[in-house]
């Protein structure tokens, strides 16, 4: 009687390999009926049979094909055809593929076993066959029937695919964190790390903040879209309790690894932490930083060494990368506070001429830079406005630029006729190059008065380039934009003679000064970025100055090193109205400005679509600000004929750090998606004190004051 073959579970809806072999009619074959197979086959047929692991039996020269369930899933929908017939026939390509049926053919004719290195392999899995590619370490003995003789090689196939995927992994996390500049750039790679090579229910990654600990946190199943990836993290505090396995690890410094148990049971603070039952707490320890990050499971999960060696190497790249974006932190906001400390903080108000101003600083934000921009008033009602440029990126630039900018007002106050501001400033460039032994500052400027009863503005220029005129559409023409003449002049310092040229803004005009680091790219000529600029600036959905100063910073393609400054002002076509609320950081805040914001817009004759849209944004801008800041924030509107403006400023400053060239919006959830959706134009505009959020909603033409 012939034993009955070992079973094995098959995939559903398709019989097993031991049903299949058998059924076989195994006398049409080089085998032989089955009754006469030599026992070393038989037994070693059985052992392939019975094993969870992918085990093939080849036979004979020809080398037929005897394999089992586990096998069967990797060549896809070659099975069951495969079964009992030549090797190179059944499996093609496969077969022939490097290192698979030569290193097979090799062991039967030379005799001697074979251990394959690991070898990446495309194999079909599964019903559909769809190809994917994946690791091995393959094994070839030879079987030898009871003569002694060669008679065929068992295969067993041992798949390295995932722990070959999280070596290739681990290199793609030091590639990234090395790019994280923030805290925040560091949770998130961490979080997208983890979560995708260890297919994981539960990541935390903690770090100390003055004495506790705040985290970060991602959980299966959690709604994230590409808005979700570009944003800071929402960080929660910490609660300094022991027996919270990530406050251990960090505060010892000690990994721990639960495989199967309640680890978060004593401090759950939701149902997902009590269904944990796997656990990994590993510590991020640094002279300047100490934290931990843990790693879960809703199943048992034995930690294997090799699973553990790679989340401590894991742990310790994550942990010098969040000690380097410390310092970056630290440095950065040194640097920044001495930059806008130097700028000013508030800029006029006038009837029919609204201003704004926009920096982003440039290189790697570390730095302070000397681009500057001024406006205040005169003593006889004008308005003073400047754009200046101090070459360098330090500390003697950032002091240069503040003795330039505190000079200029001086002189202005004084005499503020553009020649003679600028001759009192080349003056002053010229000695402070003197006392410090070096000729080489290069200061470059554009001042100008403009006169508020006619929009007349009168400016000089040193050595910097030429503003944009903005010309609103009138009589249904589209708005139009061009550089204005203003006649060259030398930069400050070399003593030069500056003349004076004149435009006048009309009622909807705006005027755009700009440092160079907007226009210019390497590699390619200025005037490219000057057409860049004039195109985008007439292209622009208003002549609002706050849309115009985030138009300007992203209106010429490449990055730039350097810094980005930019000051527009608009002749508005009428006064405007505008309120401002103050919103406390309390669960409440929201409410209160969804309620003040319509009884203001429903006073104000403002579309009912428009009141919806506006309200809906500023609702999620608030909610965002107060949970990532956690400060009140300030509500902002401003209504003309043409549009509604709304800002949302916050006072916070941690995770707020601003970098050129980067998605900078600072809000959560679905804000972004929002405001891209409902608004004609936003943006976000880092001040001395905080963000502020911003959006532009066009009304409808028939609207009225």
């Amino acid at each position: 009687m012939i034993p009955a073959l070992p079973a094995q579970t098959p995939s559903p809806g398709r019989p097993g390999c031991a049903e299949l072999v058998q059924g076989h009619d195994w006398g049409a074959t080089a085998l032989g009926p089955r009754e006469h197979w030599d026992p070393a086959v038989t037994a070693t047929v059985e052992l392939v049979l019975a094993s969870p692991m992918p085990m093939a039996y080849t036979h004979g020269d020809g080398f037929l094909l005897i394999y089992n369930d586990a096998y069967a899933d990797l060549i896809g929908t070659r099975h069951p055809g495969a079964l009992g017939r030549p090797a190179a026939e059944a499996l093609g390509d496969l077969w022939h593929s490097r290192g698979f049926g030569g290193a097979v053919e090799d062991v039967y004719r030379g005799g001697r076993p074979s251990l394959e290195a690991e070898t990446p392999l495309t194999v079909a899995r599964g019903a559909h066959g769809r190809p994917e590619q994946a690791f091995f370490t393959r094994g070839h003995s030879v079987v030898r029937d009871r003569r002694g003789h060669v008679t065929g090689v068992l295969t067993v196939a041992a798949e390295t695919t995932q722990v070959t995927r999280r070596l290739q992994n681990l290199g793609e996390l030091t590639a990234k964190l090395a790019g994280a500049l923030t805290i925040d750039d560091v949770a998130r790679v961490v979080l997208g790390y983890t979560m995708t090579s260890f297919d994981l229910d539960h990541c935390t990654f903690a770090v100390d903040d003055g004495g506790a600990f705040r985290y970060v946190r991602r959980i299966r199943g959690e709604m994230l879209d590409e808005a979700d990836e570009r944003l800071p993290p929402v960080w929660k505090r910490l609660a300094n309790d022991p027996r919270a396995p990530i406050v251990a690890a960090a505060q010892s410094g000690q990994p721990s690894f639960v495989p199967d148990g309640e680890p978060l049971a004593a401090v759950a603070s939701s149902r997902h932490e009590r269904r944990i039952r796997a656990l990994a707490a590993l510590p991020l320890r640094t002279p300047l930083l100490s934290g931990a990050l843990t790693i879960g499971y809703r199943s048992a999960h034995a930690w294997l060494p090799a699973e553990r060696a790679l989340l401590s190497a894991a742990a310790q790249l994550v942990a010098q990368a969040a000690e380097r974006a410390r310092r970056f932190e630290a440095q950065h906001g040194t640097a920044q506070l001495l930059q806008r400390s130097m700028l000013p903080e508030h800029l006029p108000e006038l009837e029919t001429f609204r201003i704004a101003a926009r920096y982003d600083v440039g290189v790697d934000g570390n730095a302070a830079g000397g681009d500057f921009y001024d406006a205040f008033r005169l003593v006889d009602g004008r308005l003073a406005m400047v754009l200046g440029d101090v070459a360098g990126h330090d500390v003697r630039a950032a002091a240069v630029m503040g003795q330039v900018r505190a000079a200029l007002r001086a002189m202005a106050l004084t005499d503020p006729a553009p020649p003679s501001v600028l001759a009192g400033l080349d003056r002053l460039v010229g000695s402070l190059g003197a006392e410090s032994r070096n000729e080489e500052i290069f200061v470059t400027v554009v001042y100008g008065v403009l006169d508020p009863a006619d929009g007349t503005i009168t400016m000089s220029s040193a050595g910097h380039p030429p503003p944009v005129l903005r010309r609103a559409g009138r009589g249904g023409e589209p708005p139009t934009a061009e550089l204005v003449k203003v006649p060259p002049g030398a930069p400050l310092g070399l003593g030069g003679r500056w003349q004076t040229g004149q435009v006048r803004l009309e009622p909807g005009d705006s005027i755009l000064m700009f440092s160079d680091g907007v226009v210019e790219r390497r590699g390619h000529p200025l005037n490219d970025g000057l057409d860049a600029l004039v195109a985008a600036t007439a292209a622009a959905s208003s002549g609002d100055p706050r849309n115009l100063c985030s138009l300007a910073t992203s209106a010429v393609e490449g990055s730039t090193d350097d810094d980005v400054a930019v000051l527009a002002v608009e002749h508005a076509v009428a006064m405007s109205r505008s309120a401002t609320m103050l919103v406390p950081a309390e669960p409440t805040g929201p409410s209160r400005v969804r309620q003040w914001m319509t009884t203001r817009l429903r006073e104000w004759s403002v579309p009912e679509p428009v009141v919806g849209a506006a309200i809906l944004c500023t609702s999620e801008l608030t909610t965002n600000a107060l949970l990532h800041a956690g400060t009140p924030a300030q509500v902002h509107i401003d209504l003309n004929a043409e549009r509604l403006l709304v800002s949302v400023a916050d006072t916070g400053t941690r995770g707020s750090v601003i970098r050129a060239h980067a998605d900078t919006m600072s809000s959560r959830g679905r804000g972004l998606g929002l405001i891209e959706e409902l608004s004609d134009s936003w943006g976000t505009d880092p001040t001395v004190r905080g963000t502020t959020v911003w959006f532009e909603m066009l009304l409808p033409r028939t609207t009225t004051d």
